[in-house]
């Protein structure tokens, strides 16, 4: 398989980004509903919502994979 047809698998900023946000989200609400605080597992829902969205918008604005301003980097 060429590097060229490689679509990359999601090493993207836009992907990174969006991981990230969505794994302090499942942290942060698995620590709440240990703590009994149903409210800010609810917040974590939507902290976890936030991050989905803002890998679409980040994908959207070219930091996906395949975007103008993402250049991919070759293995070393």
């Amino acid at each position: 398989m060429s590097i060229e047809s490689d679509p990359g698998h999601g090493h993207s900023p836009a992907a990174w980004t969006s991981v990230i946000i969505m794994l302090l989200a499942i942290t942060l609400g698995t620590l709440f509903f240990w703590f009994d605080l149903p409210w800010l597992v609810l917040a974590s829902v939507g902290l976890l919502l936030i991050g989905a969205l803002t890998g679409v918008v980040m994908a959207r604005a070219g930091y996906g994979v395949g975007g103008d301003k993402y250049t991919p980097r070759s293995h070393s």
